[in-house]
């Protein structure tokens, strides 16, 4: 009887070796699910959905070969992408340009900054019924976004077109409506609108003049090239970055993620895809 429950035992425990029963680990947080199995790693960055997500998604494959998976989380805002950085709940964020994260570091005072430099998204202004420049009436309302790193940007594309002067001595970047000095044309200026909305005022308000950034022009069907009573240059400051935790500024995934962005590859796919409505800036911060 006392053999017959050895052997029992024995092919219990076998049974048990068989199915997997015992402890030991077979994965772990970095993808690794085998002895011997190529690591990867995982990283999720935000991005709004045109162009950042799309920019995105073309760059999987590239960092997959380099045994990095993305993982795109999409926002509609300005505001969410940087909150959930600085939580933890993003790795990065590809949204924003520098004077805007500039600006939420010193509104905030997130530890987050760039890590990398990736395109430039000429700012356009557009409006349904007023054909050129010199059609614009007298006391022409112009809507714009109530991003205040913008308004400095919007100014001085309105001053390059010579439809105002800004105070001398002020940093272009930071003016303000105050710091307008010459207004022939008594533009109103409406600082108040959520960018993300801009697009809908330029249907509705025929006779406005609404500037809309690129991403959300593109987004509702406009092209910026096209469709803009005017745009900005090439030469814009504005680059649109790749933004980490300052604590993770060397973290080796996050930066060959920049160096895939700014790779050839990735560049030529942003030129023939967007048509000058996205500029890359290769290496620029």
């Amino acid at each position: 009887m006392k053999k017959i429950l050895a052997l029992l035992s024995l092919a219990f425990v076998l049974l048990l070796v068989a199915c997997g029963g015992g402890d030991s680990d077979t994965g772990s947080d970095n993808g690794t699910t085998e002895e011997g199995t190529e690591e990867t790693t995982e990283i999720t960055v935000g991005a709004s959905s045109v162009p950042h997500a799309e920019i995105l998604e073309e760059a999987k494959p590239v960092l997959e070969e380099q045994g990095i998976t993305l993982n795109i989380e999409e926002y509609q805002d300005y505001v969410f992408p940087n909150d959930d950085l600085a939580s933890g709940e993003l790795d990065a964020n590809y949204f924003q340009h520098l004077p805007y994260l500039n600006q939420t570091v010193a509104d905030t005072g997130y530890e987050i900054e760039s890590i990398g430099g990736i395109h430039v998204e000429p700012m356009g202004v557009y409006s349904q019924n007023i054909a050129s420049i010199d059609e614009i009436p007298d006391g022409t309302e112009v809507i714009l976004s109530n991003s205040v790193s913008d308004h400095g940007r919007i100014l001085s594309l309105f001053e390059a077109e010579g439809l105002l002067t800004l105070d001398e001595g002020v940093k272009k970047s930071e003016a303000t409506m105050e710091d307008i000095a010459e207004n022939p044309k008594n533009l109103s200026f409406s600082p108040d609108y959520d960018p993300a909305f801009l697009p809908e005022y330029y249907n509705s308000e025929e006779e406005a003049l609404v500037v809309i950034n690129t991403n959300y022009a593109i987004e509702a069907g406009l092209s910026p090239l096209d469709d803009a009573l005017f745009i900005e240059g090439e030469e814009s400051e504005y680059v649109n970055i790749i933004a980490a935790k300052s604590e993770d500024k060397d973290n080796e995934a996050l930066n060959t993620l920049v160096e895939v962005l700014q790779s050839e590859e990735l560049q030529n796919f942003i030129i023939e895809n967007y048509k000058g409505a996205v500029v890359p800036v290769g290496g620029e911060n």
